[in-house]
């Protein structure tokens, strides 16, 4: 009696597990979002408060640098915002032919996008999640599923939308896909995100690849969106096509794509939200290399 006891005493926690977890199968599906978005926006409070803790500490190191670290930073600045200016110069009568050669073709206008800029309060890298959580939500109107970019190319997807946050899927993550294609090829291929460790590099996975292209670590291939799906806009780096190899059909190969190693440090990314008021631009002749 004694031994039975002790066993039904070990046992308790994990039959009281176990009810709990039978519990919450039975929930429906609404309640356990109300109460995941309710613990969200909960938290949302501590997390926005850690990333502006952070700026502040951030602004103060700035300030204990000498004046003439600041000067020649600002002077580099100077210069970089000269060469944005240029460009956004040239980019104007392209822009304005474009819309002639549209209007002549009767070509239906574009929808565009609205930039929401924001600034990153969580950066989650583990075996689980890959994504960030950034400082706006529905208070912006964005929404779910709108593209996440920064000046190195793309970042991920909009996941969830709260209040004022928004979860980010990176790149890196598996449940992101979108279609991409080789720089100055127009066949499509297919990414997803791959299976990263930890503290390793980030990088994803292409399927459908033509067997004609050749990638390599010594020579890699630019990875840019394709434009397909209507989610992303054609041009945008994506990352490295380093090596490919047949897959098990022998149709098309498969490979393997080196991410951007700036994902892991990011402080700001722009959301493209759709607004179809705007015109869109063509990003292939201006998207930077990763």
């Amino acid at each position: 009696m004694r031994l039975f006891n002790q066993l039904s005493g070990q046992a308790r926690p994990f039959f009281t597990l176990g009810m709990v977890a039978l519990a919450w199968l039975l929930v429906p599906a609404a309640v356990k979002r109300f109460a995941r978005a309710a613990l969200f926006e909960a938290q949302a409070p501590i997390l926005v408060t850690a990333g502006r803790v952070r700026e502040l500490q951030e602004y103060w190191a700035l300030r204990t640098r000498p004046a003439n670290e600041l000067i020649a930073a600002g002077h580099e600045t100077a210069k970089a915002l000269a060469g944005y200016e240029l460009g956004v110069a040239r980019l104007g009568p392209i822009e304005e032919e474009n819309m002639r050669l549209r209007e002549l073709l009767a070509m239906p206008p574009q929808p565009g996008w609205r930039y929401e800029h924001a600034a990153v309060d969580v950066r989650d890298f583990s075996a689980w999640w890959q994504q960030l959580v950034i400082r706006k939500g529905s208070d912006y109107g964005i929404p779910v599923d709108a593209p996440v970019v920064f000046a190195g190319g793309v970042v991920g997807r909009v996941r969830e939308v709260h209040a004022h946050t928004s979860v980010v899927a990176l790149l890196s993550d598996p449940g992101v896909r979108l279609a991409v294609a080789v720089e100055g090829d127009s066949r499509p291929i297919s990414y997803a995100g791959g299976d990263n460790p930890v503290f390793g590099p980030a990088r994803g996975t292409v399927e459908y690849v033509p067997t004609d292209l050749i990638a390599s670590p010594a020579v890699p291939r630019h990875l840019l969106t394709s434009g397909l799906g209507g989610v992303f806009p054609a041009g945008l780096p994506v990352g490295l096509l380093t090596r490919v190899e047949p897959s098990t059909d022998g149709l098309f190969n498969i490979g393997e794509v080196r991410l951007p190693a700036a994902l892991s440090e990011l402080s700001e990314v722009t959301v493209l939200v759709p607004d179809a008021t705007l015109g869109r631009p063509d990003l292939r002749a201006t998207a930077p290399k990763p």
